[in-house]
């Protein structure tokens, strides 16, 4: 009886002393937050990952990018417009929000404001009793998702435009959408300000100072006040809550911090990577539209982006700490384009088969540092699924590394890491290996994780794959990761007309069979099989191309490009330089700028070598990102003897210096042998001017 008493306390003290070490183990302190740090509404805003744009105004009436507030008000009358489609299609596609423009820069308003005429009120929709913006709050409450306004600052329409009391007016119409349409999870002020318009009839340039003219603080003041849960994304000279990245190509940097100086000037570096030692938490957005353009040109049916370009996107945006505001523009007709709707359905799908089975869910996990050595802190937090819980280290340690054990071998190709934003953004640099064979292998060595970091990689078969933290501003705090295996996805090949005439389909996997036809009809296996240059050196054609993979069965997405006339007797005229064939090789990666020292007006003369019938022309600028020679001012000429010219077209490329892509001006048929187009401005207010690429449009 002595023996068992002696047991039972001894069994007990045990007991009571694990206990108190679970307790204690469990009792240590979290890290505390460093830096800044993100608040409630921009951690909302953050969890959503992935909402759309939708563009529709009367420039989808006129085929432009940007109007100049003098059109027709009687154009819009968009016969079939049903937000419930454009809702329908966004919550199909995984999207949690929608962000409509209100108003762009023509001031033509999609609801019936107050303070203006230039609305719906007065065009023949509805008999001037529609409201668009209604009908878009009524829409995203009946699928769940959230509303959001855009609200261009820049009025081409509006006679006061530049003066003081333009902003009274835009304050006024900021506040009826803010108060008339429900909760607004973010409103979205474009950066572009001031050019030429129409400003009531003055027919004018204006451009205002936007770092002063808007005077965004009592601004920013009733918007909070109104919208306590919204965020502001403002590229016009003010902070906000979230940046632009610097581009609309889809993508920011591979490394992004989502931090930024709270006041001071702001470089496109700072946008496209943030700035690691900001004074506040100013997020990444990255906005980019599903074709080319923002609003909708029906000569873009044939350019809605392609399913490995929408992954490559979602792996530089929400793979890269960023979240995706992806474009639909709008028909005349008042619906999404069922090509946009296929591909954006195509893009859900395919994100859903990468990620549909987490490898790590089957897997252990062990680490070389826990925080106080805690099960509260330990590598499990890492893969248990919770937002809420993470794996970190002791104070003052900023390398470790964290060890997935598959059991078995297993493929992988994709790997995915999150840090608990709510204490800041911490890792500087990490890097994964894979276990193959006996020996470790790298698989990559990158920057920043922030709220989500997706890294892609070759098929490697592996046991084990360890994560490494090479470098971090304090303790890491890592709460998810996961390891998946994503199933192959076919590239198009890229098609591309030389000078010669020739037609060159290129693969981005060597391995693949090419396929295409010039009839107009979607290529099979049982189509021509490309073998080399195609020599169709007459007319126009349209060639469309598959990529296929005899050994998977599979095929890429069609790719189409139509090439009007060929360039084979075009002769660049004034210009010495034998570079200057860039012009017009066929390559937008190619490019040629006139030399240090010219001035503006710039001068680029083609004779064309015959008579053409010539009803418009094609400029793409140089692609390197925010190269000074880009045009965005020009006038265009015509002649049959270079020397008597006719003007046929001038203006702008609108939106040119963010959306580097084909510029078309169409004009009333010329029957010409040289043409002319002279840059009269570039997009910097330099004499540097360059051209990627240029073309002609015939009839």
């Amino acid at each position: 009886m002595l023996l068992v008493k002696v047991f039972f306390k001894r069994y007990l003290f045990l007991g009571l002393f694990a206990g108190l070490l679970f307790i204690s183990c469990n009792q240590v302190k979290p890290p505390e937050p460093l830096g800044p740090v993100p608040n409630d509404n921009q951690l909302r805003w953050q969890h959503m990952e992935y909402y759309a744009f939708v563009h529709f105004s009367l420039n989808t009436y006129t085929d432009q990018s940007w109007g100049f507030g003098d059109e027709d008000v009687n154009l819009f009358n968009p016969e079939k417009l049903d937000c419930r489609q454009w809702a329908r299609i966004c919550k199909e596609a995984g999207m949690k929000g929608i962000i409509i423009t209100a108003k762009h820069h023509c001031g033509f308003c999609l609801w019936p404001s107050e303070y203006t005429e230039y609305s719906v009120k007065n065009a023949p929709w509805k008999n001037g009793k529609g409201d668009v913006v209604r009908e878009m709050a009524d829409a995203c409450k009946e699928y769940g998702l959230k509303l959001g306004v855009y609200l261009s600052p820049w009025d081409r329409n509006h006679p006061d435009y530049g003066k003081p009391e333009y902003i009274t007016y835009f304050r006024n119409q900021l506040k009826e959408l803010l108060t008339n349409y429900g909760d607004i999870f973010e409103v979205w002020f474009d950066g572009a300000n001031g050019g030429d318009g129409y400003y009531g009839g003055a027919n004018e340039y204006r451009k205002i100072d936007r770092t002063t003219y808007y005077d965004w603080k009592p601004t920013y003041k009733m918007i909070r006040e109104l919208q306590p849960n919204i965020v502001i994304w403002n590229d016009g000279g003010d902070r906000g809550d979230l940046r632009w990245v610097g581009t609309e190509a889809g993508y920011v940097g591979e490394t992004n911090w989502s931090l930024l100086d709270s006041t001071g000037k702001v470089t496109n570096d700072m946008l496209r990577y943030g700035k690691e030692d900001g004074n506040a938490w100013v997020a990444g957005e990255v906005n980019t539209s599903i074709r080319p353009e923002w609003f909708y040109h029906v000569s873009e049916d044939s350019k809605v982006k392609t399913l490995p370009e929408l992954m490559d996107i979602y792996y530089n945006s929400i793979g890269r700490n960023g979240t995706l505001l992806l474009n639909f523009p709008i028909m005349p007709n008042g619906l999404i384009h069922e090509k946009d709707e296929k591909a954006a359905l195509d893009f859900a799908k395919a994100v859903k088969e990468v990620f549909a089975h987490n490898l790590v869910e089957k897997a252990t996990v062990s680490a070389t540092n826990v925080r106080g050595k805690s099960s509260r802190y330990d590598a499990y937090r890492a893969i248990d699924g919770d937002n809420e819980t993470y794996w970190t280290l002791d104070d003052g340690v900023t390398k470790a590394s964290l060890t997935i054990n598959f059991g078995e071998p297993t493929a992988v190709n994709r790997f995915m890491v999150q840090e608990y934003i709510k204490l800041g953004q911490r890792v500087k640099s990490f890097s994964i290996e894979a276990l193959v064979g006996d020996q470790w292998q790298e698989l990559a060595q990158e920057t920043t994780i922030g709220y989500k970091r997706i890294l892609c990689f070759p098929t490697v078969e592996t046991t084990k794959l360890r994560f490494n933290i090479l470098d971090s501003k304090a303790c890491p705090v890592i709460s998810n990761i996961g390891v998946y295996n994503a199933p192959q996805i076919l590239t198009s090949p890229a098609i591309v007309r030389e000078k010669s005439g020739n037609i060159q389909i290129v693969p981005a996997d060597p391995e693949s069979i090419i396929y295409f036809t010039t009839n107009d009809e979607d290529p099979t296996v049982n189509s021509t099989r490309y073998s080399g240059p195609i020599p169709l050196n007459k007319g126009k054609v349209n060639i469309r191309a598959i990529a296929y993979d005899p050994s998977s069965g599979k095929s890429s997405a069609v790719a189409s490009e139509q090439f009007d006339i060929p360039r084979k007797l075009w002769k660049i005229l004034g210009i010495e330089d034998e570079k200057a064939a860039a012009i017009i090789d066929g390559d937008i990666n190619t490019a040629w700028k006139h030399p240090e020292g010219t001035s503006i007006p710039a001068d680029l003369v083609i004779d064309l070598g015959r008579m053409e019938n010539l009803v418009g022309f094609k400029y793409h600028p140089n692609q390197e990102l925010r190269k000074p020679g880009i045009i965005s001012r020009y006038q265009f000429f015509v002649s049959q003897n270079n020397k008597d010219w006719k003007l046929v077209s001038e203006g702008e490329f609108s939106n040119i210096k963010n959306n580097p892509l084909w510029q078309t001006k169409t004009f009333k048929l010329q029957k010409s042998r040289y043409i002319k187009l002279r840059a009269l401005k570039n997009t910097t207010g330099s004499n540097y001017i360059g051209y990627g690429e240029f073309d002609v449009i015939t009839k």
